[in-house]
């Protein structure tokens, strides 16, 4: 099943390294977040990708280039692991649902496929969640979850503290976590590049009852800002990602 990252946004609220480099390139240990993130699928056996680049797609370009070019794809080794990349530039100012529906052409009739964003990281089973996408048949499967808090949360009854809790997991609902599965029959329901994906695509897909959540209680961690990108960098110091 191929698989599309989209990668081709500004990164603005990172700007301490997006002033040079995609967000996706900004690296974590030894490698780009986007490396660790195509291993995570390379892991599941998907060895097919898509990146839909826009900002700076260059840097994409140049970091893949030694790798063997046949037609539009990459041959190259991730981690090991042997894999095909195309790397398609969206546009600079094409959104994150024109951006999606590029890939149009390179997509089969009646096709799955997956997609997700270039700065998230998760230990998501990538089998359950095709599976469960499978077993749903609908147009689109979410990946849902439960971030840690950046505060703390206090309850109150009046003035009196009845919970405490450092950081607790987002109780009062799930978010989206990205790591799609959807048919190629989603992207008709994208009208063109200035399309925000997760405004009227994901709005109209619920509408239609085509869209579902696959609830993932792991690890997630989304590299937002510095402050994520420095606490990614410390799970990978000490060894204990789970990516």
């Amino acid at each position: 099943m191929k698989t599309v990252i989209l990668a081709g946004g500004l990164g603005t609220r990172l700007s301490e390294y997006t002033r040079a480099i995609p967000k996706p390139m900004v690296k974590i240990g030894n490698y780009p977040i986007i490396v660790h993130l195509m291993s995570h699928y390379l892991n599941y056996g998907h060895n097919e990708f898509i990146l839909a680049t826009g900002y700076k797609s260059e840097v994409f370009k140049k970091y893949f280039k030694n790798f063997k070019k046949i037609g539009e794809s990459f041959k190259c080794k991730i981690k090991s692991k042997n894999c095909n990349i195309i790397i398609l530039d969206a546009g600079l100012k094409t959104l994150t649902g024109g951006r999606l529906k590029r890939v149009t052409k390179y997509l089969e009739r009646n096709e799955d496929f997956m997609f997700t964003y270039g700065d998230g990281l998760s230990s998501i089973n990538l089998n359950k969640l095709i599976r469960f996408h499978k077993k749903k048949k609908k147009l689109i499967t979410v990946t849902a979850v439960r971030p840690l808090a950046r505060f703390g949360e206090i309850v109150l009854k009046k003035d009196k503290v009845i919970s405490f809790k450092e950081k607790p997991q987002v109780s009062n609902g799930w978010i989206n976590g990205g790591f799609f599965v959807a048919n190629i029959k989603f992207l008709k329901l994208i009208r063109h590049d200035k399309e925000i994906l997760e405004k009227r695509p994901l709005e109209k897909a619920t509408k239609l009852k085509q869209l579902v959540a696959f609830k993932h209680k792991g690890f997630w961690k989304c590299m937002d800002v510095k402050r994520d990108r420095d606490e990614l960098q410390n799970i990978y110091k000490k060894n204990k990602f789970n990516w």
